[in-house]
């Protein structure tokens, strides 16, 4: 793939991992296990591609719902990958951003978090943004409510919030500072956006291969990288 035609930023929903586990007679928790794997698969793949930004859709406000077994399950493994990730990280200069409803989290796993995040702050390499406890409706209210504050605190509330414009809401979101994701893959053909990214994803381009997570690896990576390269991205103009 020419380099012109790498997207600057990724973004996968990993879809399928209970699936895979079921398929095989497994605990779901197994199909997040054999996941880890593909995480590592694709980081390195989007790395060597050139793409600059790779966000994973890890774990949704929605997801507190599910039993409580499953949910420690994968916030253990959560705290138990990025350490054992750290010093890949710090080799091929890999910056690790968490973004979400922190708060929702645990201590030790924020604790984790905070010290991945400090630690890989002054990597120039890729981004690899992990979204846990998020949702693009919590998202975009989150942002609702800072613009109304900094409106109130402001000298003149009326003209400041005459002068908003979509840019400018954009960074009171928790992706700010962070490009919109220009393709996002969805693993194990399920063709829904599942409340992610709503307002980022305006004019993303979308691929929903039907492999499951646990066995999306390079190459299907890659694969998905040459699909968006046929695409013409038009943004809803005429060309």
């Amino acid at each position: 793939m020419e380099k012109n035609n790498v997207p600057v930023h990724v973004s996968i929903i990993m879809d399928g991992n209970g699936r895979w586990a079921q398929e095989r007679g497994l605990e779901r928790v197994r199909g997040h296990v054999e996941g880890v794997e593909s995480v590592r698969s694709c980081t390195e793949a989007a790395a060597e591609a050139g793409v600059k930004y790779l966000s994973l859709y890890a774990f949704s406000e929605e997801n507190w719902s599910r039993p409580q077994q499953e949910v420690e399950a994968l916030m253990a493994m959560m705290v138990k990958a990025m350490v054992q990730e750290m010093d890949n990280f710090m080799e091929n200069r890999i910056r690790f951003v968490v973004l979400g409803h922190r708060s929702r989290l645990g201590d030790s796993l924020n604790q984790a978090i905070d010290e991945a995040m400090a630690q890989t702050a002054d990597n120039d390499g890729m981004t690899l943004i992990v979204f846990l406890s998020y949702s693009g409706k919590w998202d975009i209210l989150e942002a609702a409510k800072k613009f109304a504050a900094a409106a109130a605190a402001s000298r003149d509330p009326e003209k400041f919030i005459a002068s908003m414009d979509m840019d400018g809401f954009g960074n009171y979101l928790c992706t700010a500072g962070i490009p919109d994701p220009d393709l996002i893959i969805r693993t194990s053909g399920e063709q829904r956006i599942s409340n992610y990214l709503l307002w980022q994803a305006a004019y993303t381009e979308f691929v929903f291969p039907e492999t499951l997570w646990p066995d999306f690896r390079k190459p299907q990576f890659l694969a998905a990288l040459d699909t968006y390269a046929k695409r013409d991205r038009r943004y809803g103009k005429v060309k």
